[in-house]
């Protein structure tokens, strides 16, 4: 009889856990990453918005921080000179809720051509969309990083992270940290997989 009533009551706490969450709403960070294949030297590394209206901004500040940890943590060693620093890290945040993500204008990451931010050459060949047409009351949060080297303006290793959580479970500057761990886990990573970390 207790058997039942403890198998009873576990069922029941799992049928709880499954209605506070958002039907279809992914787990973990989808990380996706692109390479060269070769080493990434540690060296000294500015950090810059990839929109330059954004620099001065205390939300970018604590943004640039949280990215600056992980390079550090890999041996970079951050530049306060932006302009005397050979590698440029090129940082991106985008937040807001599905149904926003999917209305913007499609967003591709791949070494190749194109521009990423300024002067940083990031490109659309091996390209993986950013969006979706899901709806749903859900956040999404979206960090992306170039590494780029500023004396030929081409990019080297370029990622991206989104995660998806229920609306206020995390801070802005919680949820780009997390993205930010699981985008730099065994960096530089599988040139052009999509992961999932937990």
């Amino acid at each position: 009889m207790k058997k039942s009533l403890s198998r009873a009551a576990a069922l029941a706490g799992f049928g709880l856990l499954a209605a506070c969450q958002t039907p279809g709403m992914q787990q973990g960070t989808q990380v996706t990453r692109f390479h060269l294949e070769q080493p990434i030297p540690n060296q000294q590394v500015a950090i810059e918005p990839a929109d330059p209206a954004e620099e001065g901004s205390l939300e970018f500040r604590t943004y640039a921080d949280i990215v600056a940890e992980q390079l550090g943590r890999l041996g970079f060693v951050r530049g306060e000179d932006i302009e005397e620093a050979e590698m440029v890290a090129v940082v991106e945040v985008l937040r807001g809720s599905r149904a926003v993500q999917a209305q913007r204008s499609p967003i591709s990451i791949g070494i190749g051509g194109g521009s990423f931010g300024r002067n940083v050459g990031v490109g659309v060949g091996t390209s993986v969309g950013v969006g979706g047409s899901r709806g749903g009351d859900v956040d999404v949060t979206q960090l992306s990083v170039a590494l780029k080297r500023r004396s030929e303006g081409t990019t080297i290793w370029e990622g991206r992270a989104i995660r998806e959580s229920q609306p206020g479970e995390m801070s802005p500057a919680a949820s780009v940290r997390r993205l930010a761990d699981a985008l730099f886990q065994d960096f530089p990573g599988e040139s052009g997989t999509t992961i999932t970390v937990p």
